[in-house]
């Protein structure tokens, strides 16, 4: 018996807020990458990690959130809380493995191509390894090409947003490449979701694991928690703001205005001249 699929249960709302949590964790990210094009190398990495723990984090809330509104009629649906717990882990690793590309090799060309691969890559295989730690009275039958365009799309996204955090344009460009990816990323779940179909056995044992509501706790006090940090270093940064290097400290008296001059050679300082001395002349005789 194939059941009903309703993933809207409670109307725009799910939909909505696991946009916000994409679009959060995208805009995150994406700042965190960009702030480390300007970083020194040292920091890069620092910085490339929390750009991937960011994205990472706001895409499995934003897939969980979502499907809190997804039900099917004639069973309930638990979910197994070590496989779901693995999408994150799996989700946060890929995203990083592009991030990290694109933060030492540059958003262009082949390491562009590769990492936003890699990354949209990592977004698919969160959503699909979340899906299957569903369990329920019956069996999962994906469309292959609605399943193919879902990461498609993940693809397309992650490299269209790699990409605009390797411009290093301010803001107003990472917020906007936010919104583009969290709309994409979202359009990548609700594709994949409407390649599902569910045939349901119709029996009477109850499917073991929890239910979404109860793993809505631990979503809201690890990942989103981790992002609200994220949100207030971002605030208190304001390289990260802006992505730019940081500003040359104003001229002070006998320090030279650019910093190559420091070490150039000391020139010797021409002598005052005082005033000019008036010599008599002795008149000759003639």
């Amino acid at each position: 018996m194939q059941g009903t699929v309703d993933g809207f249960n409670y109307g725009l709302v799910t939909p909505l807020v696991a946009y916000l949590m994409a679009c959060l964790g995208g805009a995150l990210g994406l700042r965190c990458t960009a702030r480390s094009l300007t970083a020194s190398r040292s920091r890069r990495a620092a910085w490339l990690a929390l750009g991937s723990a960011a994205i990472g984090s706001g895409i499995w809330t934003m897939h969980f959130i979502a499907m809190m509104g997804f039900t099917i009629e004639g069973t309930p649906i638990r979910y197994d809380v070590p496989t779901t717990f693995a999408s994150l882990a799996v989700a946060v690793v890929m995203v990083g493995i592009g991030t990290f590309i694109v933060g030492y090799r540059g958003a262009a060309g082949t390491a562009l191509f590769t990492g936003g691969t890699i990354t949209g890559l990592g977004i698919a295989s969160m959503h699909y390894l979340g899906m299957a730690s569903m369990h329920l009275d019956g069996a999962l039958e994906y469309d292959t090409l609605l399943v193919a365009a879902s990461v498609v799309i993940a693809m397309a996204a992650a490299t269209a947003a790699l990409w605009a955090a390797g411009q290093v344009k301010g803001l107003r460009w990472s917020v906007g490449a936010a919104l583009v990816m969290g709309l994409a990323v979202t359009g990548m779940h609700y594709t994949g979701m409407a390649a599902l179909e569910v045939h349901v056995h119709g029996g009477t044992a109850p499917a073991t694991g929890e239910s979404a509501a109860t793993l809505l706790g631990p979503m809201l006090i690890g990942p989103l928690a981790f992002l609200v940090l994220l949100g207030l270093l971002v605030v208190f940064d304001p390289l990260v703001i802006t992505g730019r290097p940081a500003p040359v400290r104003e001229r002070r008296p006998g320090i030279p205005a650019h910093p190559d001059l420091h070490h150039s050679p000391a020139r010797p300082r021409p002598r005052a001249r005082g005033p000019v001395e008036h010599r008599h002349r002795t008149p000759q005789k003639r």
